[in-house]
Formats: C-alpha cells, sequence, structure tokens
C-alpha cells in the first residue's frame, strides 16, 4: 500500500525497510515481498585448494575430466522426438571422443569402474587406476595389447601399492582377460614404471577369508598371531600372501576343534591344496 508516495505496512501502517532480499516492516517485522533470486556468490569448494562456480570437479577417472554434457533421456516426447534425440545422443558421443586415443581412454575408464565396483573399492584407488591406465596409453604400452588387460592391470597393480587384499584371482574373476593375460600385463606396467608394490601382509587378507568361510573371532585372532608368525620367521617369504592367510586360518581352525577342510580353506585363497598344505606343515 502507498500513502501519499511513501510505501506502508498494510497490516499497522508501519514504515518498511528493504534491504538486499527482503522488504520488512520496522514496526511488526511483517515481510512485505521477498526477492526470490539468491544473489549470494556462486561458489562451491570441493577442497581447501579449488574453488568452483558450478559443476562437479574435475576427475581424472574420465577419459575429458568430467567437463563433457551428455544428453539425458526423456519418456514425455513423442516417438519421432524421441527417435532425433537418439541420432542426437549418437552423434554426441562421437563428438566427445574424436580421436582413437581418447576412445580407448574411454574404454578403458569405462573396464576401470565396473571392475572397481564389482570389487568395492574406493574412489580413490578408481582415480588412481585410471592415471596409471592413462601413463600406460602415453608411454605407447597398448601397442598389441589389449585394453582390458592393461585397465585390469592397473587395477591390480594400484590394489597392490595401496596395500589391499586383492588376489590376482578375484581381480581376474571380474575381468574380461584370463589370468595369464592379466599377469602379463601386470608384467609389463611393474617394468615399465617400477611400480613400488612391495609385499603384502597375509593379515590383511584374514577378515575377508575368515568372514567368507564362517569361522569365529577367537579362530580369526589365533590366525592373525600365527600370520605374525610366519612374516617373522620367514615363513611367508617368497610365498602367495593369500595362501599363507589361508593356512594360518586352517591352522588355527584345526586347533580350535572347526569343520574346515583344507580344500575350503585353498579355494577362498585361491590356492592348490598343495601350496596350503605346505605352509601348514611349517606351521605346525
Amino acid at each position: 500500500m502507498q500513502t501519499s508516495g511513501r510505501r506502508t505496512c498494510p497490516e499497522c501502517r508501519g514504515t518498511l525497510r528493504t534491504g538486499e532480499q527482503e522488504t520488512v516492516c520496522t514496526e511488526c517485522g511483517l515481510v512485505v515481498e521477498a526477492d526470490r533470486l539468491d544473489r549470494g556468490p556462486e561458489w562451491r569448494a570441493f577442497d581447501d585448494e579449488t574453488r568452483e562456480r558450478t559443476g562437479a570437479p574435475l576427475t581424472p577417472a574420465r577419459h575429458d575430466m568430467g567437463l563433457s554434457t551428455e544428453i539425458g533421456h526423456d519418456a514425455g516426447v513423442s516417438a519421432g522426438k524421441r527417435r532425433r534425440l537418439t541420432r542426437m545422443r549418437t552423434q554426441h558421443r562421437r563428438a566427445s571422443a574424436p580421436s582413437k586415443v581418447a576412445r580407448n581412454r574411454r574404454e578403458g575408464f569405462g573396464e576401470i569402474w565396473r571392475m572397481t565396483g564389482r570389487l568395492s573399492l574406493p574412489d580413490a584407488i578408481r582415480d588412481r587406476a585410471c592415471v596409471l591406465f592413462t601413463s600406460a596409453q602415453e608411454d605407447d604400452l597398448l601397442r598389441g595389447r589389449s585394453i582390458e588387460g592393461i585397465a585390469t592391470a592397473a587395477v591390480y597393480a594400484i590394489c597392490r601399492i595401496a596395500g589391499i587384499s586383492r588376489t590376482l584371482a578375484e581381480v581376474a574373476a571380474v575381468s574380461r582377460v584370463d589370468r595369464g593375460r592379466l599377469k602379463n600385463c601386470y608384467g609389463v606396467l611393474n617394468r615399465a614404471f617400477e611400480l613400488e608394490t612391495g609385499p603384502i601382509d597375509p593379515a590383511e587378507y584374514l577378515p575377508r577369508f575368515a568372514t567368507e568361510l564362517g569361522l569365529e573371532a577367537d579362530v580369526e585372532r589365533r590366525a592373525r598371531q600365527l600370520a605374525a608368525r610366519a612374516t617373522d620367521e620367514g615363513i611367508a617369504a617368497g610365498r602367495n600372501p593369500a595362501g599363507v592367510a589361508g593356512a594360518c586360518l586352517y591352522t588355527a581352525a584345526i586347533e580350535a576343534d572347526c569343520s574346515l577342510t583344507q580344500r575350503e580353506a585353498a579355494d577362498v585363497a585361491g590356492v592348490a591344496p598343495a601350496t596350503l598344505r605346505e605352509t601348514y606343515h611349517r606351521l605346525r
């Protein structure tokens, strides 16, 4: 309401005060008008150093660093427009990776995303595996080798570097390449980049193996003591750490009179029963 050119409150006829976003009565506090636009800063802080105005942060886990856009799906359009959007989506996908290098990188990153998801690995491992795949591609290590093989080897190598307990058989099980090709590609990456893949502690495998075998906590606790002893006395030196972990669990289960066979423990560890039996005799 306006009186003699001066705006007043429609409730108490008090004086109105106009701020940046609201017009408020100074007498009763009634909000007469509100600005629907947020005129504040649009900065979004993803970490302590980088500030972006809009969109998701840059990520090395995508072939275009996450800068590309996508044409979404809309079920509420006509059939003709849906076909047109499908053609546009196909052309857009081709344009987002115009070169063979970009297409190979996109395919390799897709494999890494799929495998790290199947193995329940954290995003940091996925990102580091993508960086290693990019380095392998830049060094022309993909020539004569499959993209799936190098991508799988990158995931396994980063797990070894980070000390995450994933066996060669477990990684090969979610891959599209066999175990032999995986070992070959991993050897290529190891020789080319001299990866800092130290030996994995057998104790890292114990919680997961014990859960899969349905063993009690006291059996796992005893197996952890056996694994520490195997490391200190050099029994684990030169042996598959997963096999040593399986032998420790089998030994602890025998001591606790649990019904666990060598075949079951060997299958979980991904080794032959003879390999597990040899470590078991050393522990006994």
